[in-house]
């Protein structure tokens, strides 16, 4: 099936055929994020295993997902969005049973990173299969839409994943992806118009994401292992790897004709901008549900469906609120909701610090800010891709949505390793002690004042396009 880039409407068959297909595929590799974070107290019980091990349960995916996101995006501007959508999500179902088969923690910690490799071949393709797609009238919509029901994924993980543990088993939490997947292939196969962009490199590059994994796999693997193993010997050969690839990686996209990150793109204030706040709330946001369900879990006792449970408000927002805010952003500018949105995620943040205590009460001391931050989240996600698509020109979907889903999972990869850090929490092997309380309090904290700064930036480096533009033609004619 072959279509122009750009002809297909909002709310006709295909539109909802095509949305459907990008949200199931891309929806199952954000609830993996997510879904794990409740799991993960069976799965120490079930292994006998530390913190660490559960860092690296979930930091094992986000690693691979925020290396190769890049990778995956060019791929599919070569190479066609929906082929390379659908490569990855094939991909992405054989290392979920891997995962769902694990028999020890090591094995499931390879498992996950052969997951975060599948979900950075589809991630980017669906976003970019959402922008080449869709008549530019209707884009934003199209946008809202998706990332509301794409947030629902990742917001609706805790709950699903809580029910199954409860219910079934913690493998079961990675078992769901493979129907989903397959639902998700029949569709995309049969519905999704084929896009690609014909001024791509002829060639992926292989350096320049080689280097990127080494430097968040050196930095990543010091973060967790340090307080376990100490800062000396293997640790220390660690940072000094991680920080050399940094290094090298950005030499490499520099000198490479065809750079799976051109720099260039950052040139546009209103892409660097948008990626920024994009670096803080999904930090504040992962690392938050990553300490909380264990918290709730562990310290307040909590069952892996109350966990889940607690965090429903969060699905509802996203799912109300993305279409809306999406289709706001589009008409009055994604300046405002990317400014008061993260400011109220941040307020949710403290409101929860005072409340995820042993002893408190999930009506009176948790639900306040769960529903502020959720509020928040809703007014910020879809703005805040509309407003990183909108930058980029569209035969750079791939690129853009790649650079977007990149700096979003980074971000949640170094908040699950450097939040406990900050916190003095990293290497506990108690996790349901009084430090350990105060150590998710201290890192609710950060994680505020993180969302502060989301909203500061995006006030000052977010501008509403066609406004600026008006209010300069005005003084234009008026001087």
């Amino acid at each position: 099936m072959q279509r122009n880039e750009g002809s297909v409407a909002y709310g006709t068959a295909t539109g909802r055929w095509v949305i459907l297909a990008t949200v199931l595929g891309s929806g199952i590799a954000f609830l993996d994020s997510t879904v794990v974070n409740v799991a993960l107290p069976a799965i120490k019980a079930d292994f006998e295993t530390g913190f660490s091990s559960l860092q690296w349960t979930v930091d094992a995916y986000l690693l691979t997902l925020g290396a190769f996101l890049l990778v995956g995006g060019s791929l599919g501007d070569l190479f066609g969005r929906r082929r390379i959508f659908v490569l990855g999500l094939g991909g992405f179902t054989f290392a979920s049973l891997l995962c769902g088969i694990a028999p020890s923690v090591s094995f499931l910690i390879a498992a996950r990173a052969l997951q975060g490799a599948g979900a950075a071949m589809l991630v980017p393709g669906s976003l970019a299969i959402i922008s080449a797609s869709f008549k530019e009238s209707d884009r934003g919509q199209a946008i809202g839409a998706w990332s509301g029901l794409s947030g629902v994924t990742t917001a609706i993980g805790p709950f699903l994943g809580g029910w199954l543990v409860d219910n079934a088993s913690w493998r079961w939490v990675f078992l769901i992806n493979l129907p989903l997947a397959a639902i998700a292939i029949a569709i995309a196969l049969r519905h999704v118009p084929e896009t690609r962009d014909e001024t791509a490199a002829r060639t992926p590059d292989g350096a320049g994401g080689t280097t990127a994994a080494l430097a968040l796999g050196g930095i990543v693997f010091a973060l967790i292992e340090g307080p376990v193993r100490g800062w000396g010997g293997t640790v220390t050969a660690a940072i000094v790897i991680g920080c050399l690839a940094l290094v090298a990686f950005v030499i490499v996209e520099k000198r490479v004709k065809h750079p799976m990150l051109p720099f260039e793109i950052f040139r546009n204030r209103q892409f660097t901008a948008a990626n920024a706040t994009t670096l803080t709330v999904y930090a504040a946001l992962s690392g938050a549900l990553f300490l909380v369900v264990v918290q709730l879990q562990k310290s307040m006792g909590y069952s892996a469906l109350e966990a889940g449970l607690s965090f429903l408000p969060l699905t509802i927002a996203l799912l109300v609120l993305s279409p809306s805010a999406g289709k706001l952003a589009s008409r009055i500018g994604p300046r405002f909701p990317m400014t008061f949105g993260p400011v109220g995620v941040g307020i949710g943040l403290l409101l929860m610090r005072t409340g995820v205590v042993p002893g408190g009460h999930y009506a009176t001391d948790i639900l306040p800010g769960v529903l502020v931050f959720s509020l928040g989240l809703g007014f910020t996600v879809a703005p805040l891709t509309t407003a990183v698509m909108g930058a980029v020109e569209e035969r750079h979907a791939g690129i853009g949505s790649g650079v977007n889903n990149a700096v979003a999972r980074i971000a949640a990869l170094l908040a699950v390793a450097l939040l406990p850090f900050v916190a003095g929490i990293a290497g506990s092997e108690d996790v349901s002690g009084p430090d350990f309380t105060i150590g998710i309090q201290k890192a609710l904290l950060v994680a505020a004042c993180l969302c502060f700064v989301g909203g500061l930036t995006s006030f000052v480096g977010i501008r509403d396009p066609d406004r600026d533009a008006t209010n300069a033609a005005e003084e234009s004619a008026t001087g």
